[in-house]
């Protein structure tokens, strides 16, 4: 198959795009260079022979060349952790970006097109298990321009093979979201703020994208929409104390007050984000301590045979020695 990936030399689409190569598809990926991690997943997945182009989807005459002889799209590409950026940023690329991407594949006539959305759209907090038809309550700009963009690629439903795709908090080699999470806890330097018994149901990168390829390759996946998380949530607490566990290190049993971050994270984002300047701690960062989802696998297992098989334990072991051997920790 000749594959697009569009976010490519973000983490999730830089593993797709080695695993793709792995099965001999043909692999050109959309992507960016705004820091160093993107830098090395360009390098590395273009020595593995990936095809890559520098730009944006918001860029809408560039999309017809890169979609042209494009079988499956897998639209990564978003404006997602940004605290720094206007609202209008957000739209820019998550809407109207979808929007040049799925004309342009619509016109080559692709034959799927994956869109890659995200827990995001379900809101804050949820009690119980949560599926596809569960409520959805965004509750920031990424959230909710994710959300008009999964609406946006539902309304060609009747033009395109689409399938859309929930992702989950997503680990393992090659993320450095949860690096300072890591490194915090090795150092004997973090502490759980809130009462930490929020729920995190994360997904090993290895798991999702065997579902995001399930999503391309199975004729039952076409116009329906998937939840991708991992083998079992774990609370906050949970989470980090088998990270401790791993490096031989302990957490304070002390944890600091929820409502006083999120005051502080308030603050400093009202006096950095006029400036244009990334925020050291924004509110959404506490995001990890008071979101709690625990999503139901049965429509992914039923549709598709999706069974993630790496447990945290196991994942936090592997993407913890690529820390070590990539020189990060």
């Amino acid at each position: 198959m000749n594959i697009l990936i569009t976010g490519g030399t973000g983490f999730i689409g830089s593993r797709l795009a080695l695993k793709c190569l792995e099965l001999e598809h043909t692999v050109r990926v959309l992507g960016q260079e705004n820091n160093i991690a993107e830098t090395q997943n360009r390098q590395l997945i273009e020595n593995r022979g990936a095809e890559i182009i520098l730009g944006s989807v918001s860029n809408r005459e560039q999309m017809i060349e890169i979609c042209d002889g494009v079988d499956w799209v897998f639209h990564l590409a978003a404006a997602q952790h940004e605290a720094n950026v206007p609202d209008q940023h957000f739209r820019d690329v998550n809407i109207q970006g979808t929007h040049n991407l799925l004309e342009a594949s619509k016109r080559v006539r692709v034959q799927r097109f994956i869109h890659g959305s995200t827990i995001g759209v379900y809101g804050t907090a949820l009690d119980g298990s949560i599926n596809e038809s569960s409520p959805l309550k965004p509750s920031n700009i990424y959230g909710i321009t994710k959300l008009e963009g999964e609406r946006l690629v539902e309304s060609y439903s009747d033009k395109l093979s689409i399938v859309i795709i929930r992702i989950s908090e997503t680990y393992g080699p090659g993320d450095r979201r949860l690096l300072k999470l890591f490194k915090a806890v090795k150092k004997n330097m973090f502490f759980v703020i809130g009462n930490g018994k929020n729920l995190h149901h994360l997904v090993y990168i290895d798991d999702l994208i065997s579902g995001m390829l399930l999503s391309a390759s199975s004729d039952a996946a076409i116009g329906k929409i998937f939840l991708f998380a991992g083998k079992e949530p774990l609370t906050t607490v949970e989470m980090v104390q088998e990270i401790a566990r791993h490096f031989g290190t302990k957490i304070p049993k002390f944890h600091a007050p929820l409502s006083l971050f999120l005051m502080l994270a308030w603050i400093i984002e009202g006096i950095f984000r006029p400036l244009g300047i990334q925020p050291p701690l924004h509110r959404r960062r506490m995001d990890f301590f008071r979101k709690s989802f625990y999503f139901s696998l049965d429509h992914a297992y039923n549709t598709l045979d999706y069974k993630p098989m790496i447990g945290f334990t196991e994942g936090v072991k592997m993407t913890a020695d690529w820390y070590e051997h990539s020189g990060l920790l």
